[in-house]
């Protein structure tokens, strides 16, 4: 039994290394895993009163087949029985791995050339930041960005958030995500 195990370990390294290659990685300038968001995130109307900038996002490691990438900002937290779409950046080119904080503003134009800003659950196209109900408790926004195996996702000017993250899920090859947290008291 030793004497297999001598042969088979050099075998075994081999097979294992794919699990060890890089793989889509979210990062940012402005939010962190499990931190909570500064104000300037936070939604500006519907009884919030902050700067609403989406935050900076940088990806590295895109995987093999990517053609373009998809940004949602998503909070599972909402009390709507669906949740709550912020942010759905879609047709985003395969050449470009950073947003910069504020690219979701419809006003400042910072998106890529060619990406479509879908309308949010504020019935408003681009970012709409952070706003959970006054003592609803800790919120949990899910910015993802998504490798997506088409160049472009065919959506009507006015897809639904429940059209885009559909059309997003059926193309992802592969997907990373920053879990930011929020609360108002």
């Amino acid at each position: 039994m030793h004497n297999t195990l001598k042969y088979l370990s050099p075998l075994l390294l081999i097979v294992s290394l794919p699990i060890f290659a890089d793989s889509l990685t979210l990062s940012s300038g402005d939010i962190a895993q499990g931190k909570f968001m500064d104000k300037k995130h936070e939604f500006n109307g519907f009884g919030c009163s902050g700067e609403d900038l989406s935050p900076h996002l940088k990806w590295s490691d895109a995987p093999k087949g990517t053609k373009s990438f998809a940004i949602t900002a998503y909070d599972p937290d909402a009390p709507t029985g669906s949740g709550w779409w912020h942010w759905q950046v879609v047709n985003i080119p395969a050449t470009i791995n950073e947003l910069l904080t504020n690219a979701g503003s419809v006003k400042e134009n910072l998106a890529p050339k060619g990406s479509l800003q879908i309308l949010n659950d504020y019935g408003k196209r681009g970012f709409g930041g952070a706003c959970p109900p006054v003592g609803n408790g800790v919120h949990h926004y899910r910015f993802t960005v998504h490798a997506l195996s088409v160049e472009k996702l065919e959506l009507p000017e006015d897809a639904s958030g429940a059209l885009a993250g559909y059309m997003i899920n059926a193309n992802t090859i592969e997907s990373s995500v920053i879990q930011s947290l929020y609360k108002r008291d």
